[in-house]
């Protein structure tokens, strides 16, 4: 009789044990599942994110190459004036 209590306590807390664990089991999943929808939240957001650093960089570089332009010009039309003034200098 001794032993069929302490086979009854083993198999209660083997049946305790189980739905411990199916319930860990369940609450792991609800957690894995939040926290599966946090991430993508935050990784579309960072997605957005950079597109819209690529977006200024592209706006950047194109300010820079209108700059440089402006710059080349600038350049050889202080040329042409120097140009211009030293042979009216020397000439005249």
């Amino acid at each position: 009789m001794v032993l069929k209590k302490r086979s009854d306590s083993q198999s209660a807390s083997a049946v305790k044990s189980k739905t411990l664990s199916k319930f860990t089991e369940k609450s792991n999943g609800i957690r894995l599942s939040l926290h599966e929808k946090i991430c993508a939240e935050r990784m579309a957001q960072l997605i957005k994110t950079i597109d819209e650093l690529r977006q200024d960089v592209k706006e950047l570089r194109a300010d820079m190459n209108k700059g440089k332009g402006v710059i080349s010009l600038l350049v050889i039309l202080g040329g042409f004036i120097t140009a211009i003034l030293g042979f009216f200098k020397w000439n005249g």
